[in-house]
């Protein structure tokens, strides 16, 4: 009961704010009208699926998600693998790549507005140097700056959580496969990766989280009708929302957490069997 108590505020703001409007968004995917509407079974899905936009804009999220996610999970292992040790100004170091958590998204935005607007610091830079200036956020590089801001932006927060994995890894393992005679990389694939396998599988599902999150800073930057290379499911589900149509937009919502949950569920099974192997 005393559970239950404390749970209680938690689910009521749970199903307020989450659960009933992602019910309704069912509803209104299936009618032809918010007010008054009539059943129309899967017409708007069908529809939905025969738009150009919304093919272009699910095919650059998936691009999006399978390029960066296992990107940042090398780079943010990699980076972990080397603050762990005993280096100079490891600390100084750690706090570098948390800063961008903690910097308001506002000013980070500014900064890269700044540096690769078509006037921009880095264009300034390139014509100073005799190079061809580019116009990055209007053109296919738009896609690659977007990847370096998401890495970059998250990067610290991974490294945290790879930080916090290695550290919860006894020494004595280490010890005992060293006197057995296994070498750096056989500890590191039947040690390390093995305890790892919680965080990294954690670490994934975040990266894809966060890969639906950069919407906001693409928006802020590049607006609302960016480069085709970076226009995503969140940008079509936003001119959705400005055109008032709900309906599309309401079939566009269920279909990608259809395939978020598809995901999810694939990685926790595949962490469990994979945890199963080596046990």
């Amino acid at each position: 009961m005393v559970a239950v108590t404390f749970l209680l505020p938690s689910a009521v703001g749970f199903a307020l704010f989450y659960l009933i409007p992602f019910g309704m968004g069912l509803v209104y995917s299936v009618l032809d009208r918010t007010v008054g509407g009539s059943f129309v079974g899967l017409a708007n899905y069908q529809e939905l699926l025969s738009s150009d936009s919304f093919r272009k804009a699910a095919s650059n999220t998936f691009w999006f998600t399978a390029v960066n996610v296992p990107l940042m999970l090398m780079l943010s292992l990699g980076i972990a693998l080397v603050l762990n040790r005993n280096l100079y100004l490891r600390q100084f170091l750690r706090m570098a790549y948390v800063l961008p958590l903690v910097v308001p998204v506002a000013s980070v935005v500014m900064v890269w507005q700044v540096l690769f607007d078509w006037n921009g610091s880095l264009n300034a830079w390139m014509h100073a140097a005799g190079l061809e200036q580019i116009d990055w956020m209007k053109s296919a590089w738009a896609r690659g700056v977007i990847s370096v801001f998401y890495l970059w932006k998250h990067i610290g927060y991974n490294i945290i959580l790879f930080l916090a994995g290695l550290q919860s890894i006894p020494r004595d393992y280490y010890e005992t496969a060293e006197l057995e005679g296994a070498g750096k990389w056989r500890q590191c694939y039947g040690i390390t990766l093995v305890y790892l396998t919680p965080t990294m599988v954690f670490v994934v599902l975040m990266s894809i989280m966060n890969t639906f999150k950069i919407f906001r800073e693409t928006y802020l930057i590049a607006g609302d009708y960016p480069h085709d290379s970076i226009y995503t499911l969140q940008h079509y589900m936003n001119n959705m929302f400005l055109a008032m149509d709900v309906q599309k937009l309401s079939a566009a919502a269920t279909l990608m957490v259809i395939g978020i949950f598809i995901i999810v569920a694939m990685l926790l099974r595949l962490e469990k069997r994979y945890t199963q192997f080596m046990e």
